[in-house]
């Protein structure tokens, strides 16, 4: 009869150890629900969460160029997360046509990469910036950018070229910010005015003819006349002829003496 008592309380424990054990169990399970969606993984896919049909030609586009590979990629290993200005179908029929197959392979990829901010901004602290904001769009002159202000309730983003209002948050929990816009963001450095074509190089002068340079006279002394080549040939026929005309003379004087005494004579 003393055994019984002993056996009830051991039956009692092993009664409220069960107890305990499934009680743990059913906490530890994630709730279903609402509840369980709050626990769910961070978004790391750019394609999930432009599911929205109205961006189907933005997701063609971060396609082609493979830039969405690029995003995913950043999502997973970056500490700072991303934001996306995500242009809508209505945006890209707002675009002259021909105006992305105009562009480069390696411009379609700037701007797609323009639309993407290299860090997480909720709506509130977009509206504290004001001022320049980097994107993953670069250039030779470095990051392209855009003027992010404060606009009412909302949020302006000027590229310089065009300049549009930030829509309602498709994504909006971290690492990945995505926000809606009625444009295409067209960088400056792509779309801006083009600098005007320098003028053309002026014509070279044409060559000067080659003149006989004279010799600079040395200090102190005089250098010969040159001589006139006619000048020189009178002179040298004057000395010629001065002998034989003095020779012409003498033979009229003798003649003329001659004559006279032969005259005597007779």
């Amino acid at each position: 009869m003393a055994a019984s008592p002993r056996i009830a309380i051991l039956l009692a424990l092993l009664v409220a150890s069960s107890a305990l054990a499934a009680a743990q169990k059913t906490k530890a399970k994630p709730a279903a629900g609402p509840a369980g969606a709050a626990d769910a993984a961070p978004p790391t896919d750019v394609n999930k969460a432009l599911k929205d049909d109205q961006f189907s030609e933005f997701k063609q586009l971060l396609h082609d160029t493979r830039v969405d590979t690029q995003i995913n990629a950043q999502l997973t290993d970056s500490y700072n997360g991303l934001t996306i200005f995500a242009p809508t179908n209505a945006a890209f029929d707002k675009l002259k046509a021909g105006v992305l197959n105009g562009l480069s392979p390696q411009d379609q990829i700037q701007l797609v990469l323009y639309c993407v901010l290299p860090r997480f901004y909720s709506l509130s602290m977009l509206g504290t910036l004001n001022g320049k904001v980097n994107t993953q769009g670069s250039g030779h002159d470095g990051p392209y950018r855009y003027d992010i202000k404060r606009a009412g309730n909302n949020v302006n983003v000027s590229t310089g070229v065009n300049s549009m209002l930030l829509g309602s948050p498709v994504s909006k929990d971290f690492p990945l910010a995505v926000y809606p816009v009625d444009k295409v963001p067209l960088p400056y450095e792509l779309f801006g005015p083009k600098p005007p074509t320098p003028a053309p190089a002026p014509a070279p002068a044409p060559a000067k003819s080659k003149t006989k340079k004279k010799h600079k006279k040395a200090t102190g002394i005089a250098e010969p006349p040159e001589a006139d080549d006619s000048t020189a040939a009178d002179d040298d026929k004057k000395s010629a002829a001065a002998p034989a005309a003095g020779v012409a003379r003498w033979a009229a004087a003798l003649g003329v003496l001659g004559a006279a005494v032969l005259g005597g004579l007779f």
